[in-house]
């Protein structure tokens, strides 16, 4: 049940995430002049040049997202029991 919270409330963060999305401007000042003067006029373009740089953006994150989860899926520990004695510890 503790996992299923767990799970959910992930999931609502994520979905927040991408609801709550603004216009980007990732360009450098060469394109941007390019893309800007070729939006004006009239050519769409300039549209793709951005959502294509987003593309590219996204892209490292999405790897480091999925090597993180098969690294946590492969070394996470089930069932392990620690054999510790009853003792008062010193910590000094």
């Amino acid at each position: 049940m503790k996992n299923i919270k767990k799970m959910l409330a992930s999931l609502a963060v994520l979905l927040m995430l991408f609801l709550s999305t603004q216009n980007l401007h990732a360009q450098c000042a060469m394109c941007a002049a390019n893309a800007e003067t070729s939006h004006n006029s009239g050519n769409t373009k300039a549209d793709g040049l951005n959502k294509g740089i987003l593309v590219l953006l996204a892209a490292p994150y999405l790897a480091a997202a999925v090597v993180g989860y098969i690294w946590y899926k492969r070394f996470r520990r089930k069932n392990v029991e620690l054999n510790m004695r009853n003792e008062k510890l010193n910590l000094n």
